[in-house]
């Protein structure tokens, strides 16, 4: 069966992986011209992930390239420390440059999936036995099955639910190249920055964010959280942020992981597959879902003053700082053959 996955992040190259191996013809395309380089550190914990990584048979080479995880210090304008969030809590078990785990993927699954750069889809027509696609510069093709894995502004989930977008929680963010410890936060009411880095809070909604006049090399966003009643239609599904995310959420790539696993596992099954993906990931994928945004800029002094108290008891509460291993461990993993 021939499968289309749009999108070459994470969550994409995974689902390949798992797709070609269970005997699917996998397509990948994504509108960039090439891999993404760089970006943040993205983390893995808890044995589901690491379990899911073995499987794959990446998890020596995810260690290997593993980052130094170090505590995110909180200063006030003056530059004196309010408070720092423990290394342990926002950067898992292995911390791993979002970039390298983007390759390590891609060329685990370049070999058995065709990867398209620079196109995207424009149109798709679902008519019961598979899926018409349109492209923005390819030939026209039909595929078996769909599979959105093209982030937070997903294009598959505007064509397929256009009524479903990602709920703006009032803050936006932005990272960009820069010198210096993106680690060391100045933090005043509603505003966090560092090297880098920056989030704010704003009232002003994602349709009205002049997005086109942001410099160039810097990634800017909103901080918004995608949850719908489903993510599946017909022969059309979602994946990772596509389907469940959540903005800095800290728990995405994991998800994205496991996610593809999921999915593969149950699309080789065959009958019902999509429910039983939602049935199985829906749950897990929402019990870790947040605003990142009210943990780490809240918009009043009261808020900060609660936030530097919370991250000061961190280290003698360590129930409440392992609150994200529970969320990474809670799904049994089926072992598909």
């Amino acid at each position: 069966m021939d499968v289309l996955i749009s999108g070459a992040g994470i969550a994409g190259p995974a689902l390949a992986h798992w797709l070609s191996r269970f005997g699917f013809s996998v397509t990948v395309v994504e509108r960039a011209s090439s891999l993404r380089s760089g970006g943040q550190a993205v983390d893995f914990r808890g044995e589901v992930h690491f379990s899911v990584l073995r499987r794959m048979g990446v998890l020596d080479a995810v260690l290997a390239a593993r980052t130094s995880p170090r505590d995110m210090v909180f200063r006030g304008v003056g530059g004196r420390e309010r408070s720092r969030l423990p290394a342990s809590f926002i950067a898992g078990e292995v911390e791993i440059l979002r970039g390298d785990l983007s390759r390590l993927l891609y060329e685990l699954s370049a070999d058995d999936a065709e990867y398209v750069f620079g196109d995207w889809i424009t149109s798709l027509h679902d008519d019961g036995a598979g899926v018409d696609v349109t492209f923005a510069r390819g030939p026209s093709r039909r595929f078996d099955f769909v599979i959105g894995a093209d982030g937070m502004r997903s294009g598959v989930r505007r064509l397929v639910f256009p009524e479903y977008r990602p709920k703006f929680q009032g803050y936006y963010f932005a990272i960009w190249d820069a010198e210096g410890d993106d680690y060391d936060m100045t933090c005043s009411p509603g505003l966090v920055t560092a090297p880098g880095w920056l989030m704010y809070k704003s009232s002003i909604p994602p349709d009205l964010m002049p997005y086109e006049v942001i410099a160039p090399g810097v990634y800017f966003d909103s901080v918004s959280r995608v949850r719908m009643p489903t993510v599946s239609s017909g022969r059309v599904t979602l994946i990772g942020d596509a389907g469940y995310g959540s903005t800095l959420g800290g728990m995405g790539t994991g998800l994205s992981v496991v996610s593809a696993y999921v999915l593969a596992g149950e699309m080789a099954a065959g009958g019902d597959a999509f429910a039983r993906y939602e049935a199985l990931i829906g749950p897990y994928a929402r019990g870790s879902q947040g605003n990142a945004g009210l943990f780490l800029a809240p918009a009043t002094k009261l808020g900060m003053w609660l936030r530097d108290r919370m991250f000061g008891l961190l280290p003698k509460m360590p129930k409440i700082a392992r609150m994200d291993l529970r969320a990474a461990t809670a799904i049994k993993l089926p072992n598909y053959a």
